[in-house]
């Protein structure tokens, strides 16, 4: 699993220096033989492997975030993949887990990688979280998990691009632009 990680990471085409150094430095912490999966909560080892979703509404032009009730943020769907689990089965079980749907992926592979110091909650720790981009529709309600998030929006690509970031995972901007440049909007 770890070889097949490293060449999902190797696949994501960098947006810009930020994620040129990163994907570095991820694939050194892989390659260094250190535990890459969290195996106990809340952050043993102190930096682990993520899968992000990004539902996005293309023809609407807004990205589903929710209120996450641990970081204290406005953040995609996601979770922590499990022991020798696949990102892309992370996904699949988070997204049923949290949303109680099947996945529509707009981009089989993760579009996007980030290493984030955590806050809120359980802040200190390292998430190194595989961004996946599937598709939603903005006008169906929203059945979240509410033992982990207090809500949900539907932002406008451009309240997040305009934004201070504030309120947001840090790489939230980045992860929009990108994704604007990437051709996947339909």
């Amino acid at each position: 699993m770890r070889n097949l990680i490293k060449q999902l990471i190797l696949s994501i085409k960098p947006y810009d220096d930020l994620e040129s150094e990163q994907i570095i430095d991820i694939l050194k912490w892989i390659d260094g033989g250190e535990e890459i999966f969290r195996i106990q909560k809340p952050a043993i080892p102190p930096k682990h492997l993520v899968s992000y979703f990004v539902i996005i509404d293309p023809a609407m032009r807004k990205i589903l975030l929710m209120d996450h009730i641990k970081a204290c943020l406005w953040l995609p769907c996601g979770g922590h993949i499990e022991k020798d689990e696949h990102p892309k089965a992370a996904v699949e079980r988070e997204i049923q887990e949290e949303l109680n749907i099947a996945a529509e992926y707009i981009y089989e592979k993760p579009l996007f990688i980030t290493q984030t110091v955590t806050v809120g909650k359980t802040a200190g720790h390292t998430d190194i979280s595989l961004w996946y981009v599937l598709s939603g529709d903005s006008l169906k309600k929203v059945n979240y998990d509410p033992g982990e998030f207090k809500g949900y929006k539907w932002f406008e690509y451009e309240e997040i691009l305009n934004s201070d970031g504030k309120g947001f995972d840090p790489h939230m901007q980045r992860f929009t632009k990108k994704f604007l440049l990437s051709g996947l909007q339909y």
